[in-house]
């Protein structure tokens, strides 16, 4: 059995979701309560925290109540729209994602899993457009939990799943809310700035532009 883990998240660290999420999300806004303007920094303070999170941080940016039904629709609706748009146009996995995964395949030191506040649908599609062998790991996603980050519960099932304590374990994030739920669980993190600048990650134990730049050595050397 391995004795450290290496937990990724996925939107916004395995592939560029963020701006297609923002896409999909201001059609929602647009098509079901005809606000226009919304634009992709209005959904910042949602990053990571399940899809709810997300649409209401830009409606409150637009100072818009939003009940729970319209939540539930917007939700729904940008799921839709994300589909339909990664069918339109994949996305590949970002430099340096296949290359770390695939090294920890072949180290016995490192198992691997999958944790997000996405859904199993949304965040399956962008798995398999961005070639990552999922199905071969734990896979936790904002189906299977009840808070959303900065709660560390996503994290703590996925490494419950490994049978691996947090402390062994290093996280993979690229969103303030997901380094904050690293942390309050114990575990060990590399932020990468592919959504945010490095000053917005500086509570992560390592800070990197890219997945290229992250070895097994620097993994060993987080847990060791």
């Amino acid at each position: 059995m391995s004795k450290y883990g290496l937990i990724f998240d996925v939107d916004g660290v395995i592939a560029d979701t963020e701006s297609v999420n923002a896409r999909a999300s201001i059609k929602a806004f647009e098509d079901l309560l005809g606000l226009r303007g919304v634009t992709r920094p209005d959904f910042k303070e949602g990053l990571g925290r399940g899809s709810a999170e997300y649409v209401k941080a830009a409606a409150r940016v637009h100072n818009v109540d939003l009940t729970e039904e319209q939540v539930e629709s917007l939700t729904e609706a940008r799921q839709r729209n994300f589909l339909a748009l990664l069918a339109q146009d994949p996305l590949p996995a970002f430099p340096g994602v296949i290359a770390l995964i695939d090294a920890a395949r072949k180290d016995a030191g490192f198992a691997m899993a999958i944790a997000t506040s996405s859904t199993r649908e949304k965040s399956g599609a962008v798995l398999r457009s961005a070639g990552v062998p999922f199905e071969e790991m734990p896979w936790i996603t904002g189906d299977d939990i009840s808070r959303k980050k900065p709660d560390p519960e996503v994290f703590l099932t996925a490494a419950n799943r490994l049978g691996i304590e947090p402390g062994n374990c290093v996280v993979i994030e690229d969103a303030p809310n997901g380094v904050a739920a690293a942390r309050a669980g114990g575990f060990r993190c590399i932020a990468v700035t592919n959504s945010v600048p490095a000053e917005e990650l500086a509570d992560a134990d390592r800070v990197v532009g890219t997945l290229e730049e992250v070895s097994l050595d620097i993994l060993y050397a987080l847990v060791s």
